[in-house]
């Protein structure tokens, strides 16, 4: 998996690939600065463009510095160069840059403190103000700068990270921050781009790789990671001659009440199209008819009112309980005796997991190794109320070590807390893919891959992505501009099929 670095450990990751390269730290500016252009031109090829490069004093304006002169070499000559000197303070790598700009002859401008800024007429700005070491939000002259550049409404591209914008850490909900149509960061994504915090400030962005040296960021062993279609297809294990339903697993999907059933159906389908050899779904009566009709391949165990199902708990490989349950004494009885008689690893979510935050003496009931999959809500009814994401993030790490359990905390970027105090973030999923009932697939496929003997961290990375990458299938490769759960479960094989070609 990708390490994902916290700005302090970005510097460490800088500072040994300049020493151990080894290359000189205006050089790695000038390779950073090359293979941004290089993405630029590819994607704003006009090269009558207007473009206005703000440039910092630091290192971010260095790299401003470098990318105009070599868009002026690509014969991008309509550009127009403005330093921030706010300050008297300057990195030596930005005044080498400086004085490469002035050889070649080329005109910038100087905006000073308290000073007025000149009407933006470019239709792209470059933002190189500040970089990755911002630890305090903007202030003065740089926050009067951030918002006359918003107010610009112009196409903005943000060096590495934009302005104003904190690459980890919890940042003030009000703070000022450039608001970039497109980021181009170095070697990897920032923590914070992941987190739902950075949507107003980025809409999207691209990694581009300055070749910092992988062995020491891996050797750094950040707690973040971000999951590629790499690691998903070496941990997805291809079905061999001579096997057959048993040697997939059965699942139990404890789910659905009449008005819900649905949920119901949902998590079952994402069950049996992920693979498992066999899927029972235990459901109300009145839903017999039901999923008897939607997929014929489901066995049922009928609950009939009050009374507790009657469940051969040893004949299952993997449980998941709550889709569509309810919150009621028959959740509360039902997710008891699940807990009292199954003591594996088992998919706790939805209802189930509104049930265990009512009921804390419930935790200690939970069998090691479980995954809880809630979203921003749910987390917060489980775990307490959090100002911003980055709480979450860390909290999930703290409750993952806590109950020994696995979290997945559903969002864009979909994060998986382990017991061991990593985090992974998938890198697949899509806006098309907002739609009720998203969640109840996921259930049925994690359910689905624990049947089948992965682990619950494995269980958990995959089931995650495949569920994005169906998704991004449908809504990419078909065009769909919404894309509905059952859809998406029955794309399933499809997309594992190609993973493991």
């Amino acid at each position: 998996m990708l390490s994902l670095l916290t700005a302090q450990q970005i510097r460490e990751a800088d500072a040994h690939t300049i020493a151990n390269e080894p290359i000189s730290s205006v050089n790695l500016m000038e390779r950073a600065s090359k293979a941004f252009v290089g993405w630029f031109i590819n994607h704003f090829p006009d090269k009558n463009l207007a473009i206005s490069v703000y440039c910092g004093t630091g290192n971010n304006g260095g790299d401003g510095l470098a990318i105009a002169r070599m868009l002026y070499g690509h014969k991008y000559f309509n550009i127009d160069i403005k330093i921030a000197r706010f300050s008297e303070k300057s990195s030596p790598d930005f005044e080498a840059n400086l004085a490469r700009i002035k050889h070649m002859g080329l005109d910038f401008r100087e905006l000073k403190p308290d000073g007025l800024f000149p009407a933006e007429k470019s239709e792209i700005i470059i933002d190189a103000l500040l970089g990755s070491g911002l630890n305090k939000p903007l202030a003065g002259d740089y926050k009067r700068l951030a918002e006359f550049i918003n107010e610009a409404n112009k196409t903005v591209v943000a060096v590495d990270v934009p302005t104003g914008f904190f690459t980890d850490g919890e940042m003030e909900k009000d703070a000022t921050a450039i608001k970039a149509d497109l980021v181009i960061t170095f070697q990897q994504p920032k923590i914070n781009f992941l987190l739902p915090e950075s949507a107003p400030h980025i809409k999207c962005w691209e990694v581009v790789n300055i070749n910092l040296d992988e062995q020491f960021i891996q050797g750094l062993k950040s707690p973040y990671q971000f999951v590629t279609d790499k690691d998903i297809k070496k941990l997805v294990k291809p079905r061999g001659h001579f096997s057959n339903k048993g040697t997939y697993g059965h699942a139990l999907i404890i789910a659905g009440q009449r008005e819900t059933m649905g949920a119901a159906l949902l998590s079952s389908a994402g069950s049996v199209y992920a693979g498992a050899g066999l899927t029972t779904a235990c459901v109300p009566e009145s839903g017999l008819t039901a999923l008897n009709s939607y997929l014929p391949e489901i066995m049922a165990i009928v609950r009939k009112g009050d009374e507790p199902p009657k469940v051969e708990w040893d004949k299952f490989t993997a449980i998941a309980i709550g889709p569509g349950l309810g919150k009621d004494k028959t959740t509360l009885a039902l997710l008891t005796e699940a807990f009292d008689n199954y003591k594996s690893p088992m998919v706790i979510d939805a209802d189930a997991l509104n049930v265990l935050a009512e009921n804390p003496a419930l935790w200690k009931k939970v069998p090691a190794g479980s995954i809880l999959t809630p979203h921003m809500k749910e987390f917060d009814r489980l775990f307490g109320k959090h100002a911003n994401w980055w709480q979450r993030l860390q909290r999930s790490i703290e409750m993952a070590k806590k109950h020994n359990i696995y979290i997945v905390l559903k969002n864009d970027y979909t994060l998986v807390a382990t017991p061991g105090g990593k985090v992974c973030f998938n890198s697949t999923s899509n806006p098309a893919m907002a739609t009720g009932g998203m969640g109840d697939v996921l259930t049925g496929i994690i359910a689905s891959l624990l049947a089948q003997k992965y682990t619950s961290e494995e269980a958990c990375i995959i089931g995650v992505y495949l569920h994005g990458k169906a998704g991004d299938e449908l809504a990419l490769s078909h065009r769909m501009n919404v894309v509905l759960p059952g859809q998406l479960a029955k794309q399933l094989p499809i997309t594992m099929a190609k993973l493991l070609a």
